[in-house]
């Protein structure tokens, strides 16, 4: 039987780690190691001096910055308060970091003046913020530039106006004892809101998601205790953005096993193989295909110098199957999740068969319950058949921020979450996933799904990805069009791909349209469907 998950608030797993492995390392990166005790010293830290500027239980903090240890000190540190911290975007634009930090309610915000992969957050804070260049202090600016947003820190060396230093903020950790830190934590319950963190708004401006301490942490146990098997030897390189969940989980996980988790400040393939060789990576969390096929098409990639026992990727079965097979010595599993759902709600088994680990999602954890319904009706399908997936249990978020009327529509009254996505279960319960109700397209009045398409075209020898969105059109209203990344050196053509299709599905699902692609346009790890809906529209439109 597998151990069955406890339940922890973020900070009492944090103690409970540094109790059991506290001179083990916690956190690396390529030129940094932080173990365990160090990790709760430097947490304790900014508790101390975010208490000092005011901050308590129920506040929100806002941290946009890059991957950096910095980042994770004021995550875990502002949980020690029991305050919310709100992981903003990285990629966000000027227009949507206005709107986040606004509706976020951000009471102080935490950035940094490195330039990451030429992202300069200080001059996008100066054009999402205007009247922020000049003033004395944050304090000053209108209420309608920034609301409760009592304090900017800028860890760095610049020191630009309206924004306090990292050594002033430092210094503020001598105003409150570890002991104040302490009482705090001992005050925090499970179901208490661990962070809030926003959905990437890839269709719409992002949405604020509560998740509470339970919803975080027991999704992030059982994956560590039932399909990673993490232990205290275990090493788990995760390049992900410390903004995604895809980070946070993971972290979690580690923390439980006392594993350690190898970051980057930024994901470079060929670094990212030696770090993994020199720091003997046992565990895989690439996650998406644009990383696992960024590492597996290197030059220095040889998969008998790295010790990976395991993979987690996400991806059409095809792909999935074919880095697998470039992973002799690796096990591949997938999954399936959402931010609503506590991250991660399903993830595949490495007992399970090729075909299972490549084709599903695998089984809910423990506690999690999902159903199908008809996408008309919502009557409650049975097995193998797709319809919308909804998800019940302890993982889910505590409801849009400030949003009552999408909740409405995202919750039935017997507490059931709407995913909006398309899935199908198999007879022993494993997920599998379609696509996005919203990437259903209407061709002249039939109901096509974008993902049958895709599935199609990845089937073809020369392509790597394909994508699939609606294009406007004059008699059909829309008509599916295509976007395609090939093979590195493959030459093909529109016409190529389009002949492809005749035989194989009706003629109105057949791209209109093909256009191949190099560079996705991506969120923090999502393509964006709604910048390709775009592209094709405004080339279509000239």
């Amino acid at each position: 039987m597998n151990q069955i998950a406890d339940v922890y608030t973020v900070p009492d797993l944090l103690v409970r780690a540094v109790n059991r492995a506290g001179d083990d390392k916690a956190i690396l990166f390529p030129d940094l190691d932080i173990t365990y005790s160090e990790l709760y010293e430097r947490a304790v830290m900014s508790a101390r001096s975010l208490a000092t500027l005011g901050v308590g239980k129920g506040d929100h903090i806002g941290i946009l910055m890059s991957n950096c240890q910095e980042f994770v000190d004021i995550f875990l540190g502002s949980q020690l308060l029991g305050a919310w911290p709100v992981p903003i975007n990285a990629r966000y634009k000027a227009r949507e970091l206005n709107y986040v930090i606004k509706n976020a309610d951000i009471k102080i915000l935490f950035t940094t003046d490195r330039i990451v992969e030429h992202v300069d957050f200080v001059a996008l804070l100066d054009e999402a913020f205007p009247n922020l260049a000049g003033q004395e202090d944050a304090t000053k600016l209108d209420m309608d530039d920034a609301p409760l947003l009592k304090n900017i820190v800028l860890f760095g060396e610049r020191s630009p106006a309206g924004m306090m230093s990292q050594g002033d903020f430092e210094e503020m950790a001598s105003g409150t004892t570890e002991a104040a830190v302490e009482l705090s934590r001992s005050r925090i319950a499970t179901r208490d809101i661990a962070m809030m963190m926003y959905t990437s708004g890839t269709t719409a401006m992002p949405k604020g998601c509560p998740i509470s301490h339970e919803a975080l942490v027991r999704p992030a146990l059982e994956a560590g205790r039932t399909r990673f098997f993490l232990s205290r030897d275990d090493r788990m390189w995760d390049p992900l953005p410390m903004f995604h969940m895809s980070f946070v989980l993971p972290l979690l996980a580690c923390m439980d096993a006392g594993a350690a988790l190898l970051t980057m400040e930024y994901f470079e393939p060929g670094l990212a193989i030696e770090y993994m060789e020199r720091e003997k990576a046992t565990v895989n969390f690439a996650s998406f295909p644009t990383i696992t096929e960024a590492l597996l098409n290197h030059p220095n990639y040889d998969p008998d110098k790295l010790k990976i026992r395991l993979v987690n990727n996400v991806g059409p079965a095809k792909m999935l199957a074919s880095m697998q097979e470039r992973m002799p010595n690796a096990t591949q599993i997938s999954a399936y999740g959402m931010t609503e759902c506590g991250g991660v709600s399903c993830f595949g088994d490495v007992d399970d068969s090729l075909e299972k680990r490549t084709q599903t999602s695998g089984k809910p954890f423990r506690g999690i319950e999902v159903q199908i319904r008809d996408i008309e009706t919502d009557e409650i399908l049975g097995p193998d058949q797709s319809g919308e997936i909804l998800v019940r249990g302890y993982c889910l978020f505590e409801g849009y921020y400030k949003d009552p009327e999408k909740n409405e529509l995202a919750f039935t009254e017997d507490g059931w979450f709407r995913t909006g996505d398309i899935c199908s279960l198999d007879e022993e319960g494993r997920v599998t996933y379609k696509s996005r109700l919203k990437d259903m397209l209407k061709v002249g009045g039939e109901n096509v799904a974008a993902a049958e398409i895709e599935g199609l075209l990845s089937g073809h020898p020369d392509v790597v990805l394909a994508q699939v969105v609606s294009a406007p059109d004059v008699k059909y209203m829309e008509v599916p069009a295509a976007y395609i990344q090939v093979v590195e050196g493959a030459e093909i053509s529109e016409d190529e791909i389009i002949e492809y299709c005749k035989g194989k599905i009706s003629s109105f699902k057949i791209p209109h349209h093909v256009r191949f692609i190099t560079e996705w346009p991506m969120s923090a790890t999502k393509i964006q469907k709604v910048r390709l809906r775009e592209m094709i529209s405004e080339e279509l439109e000239a």
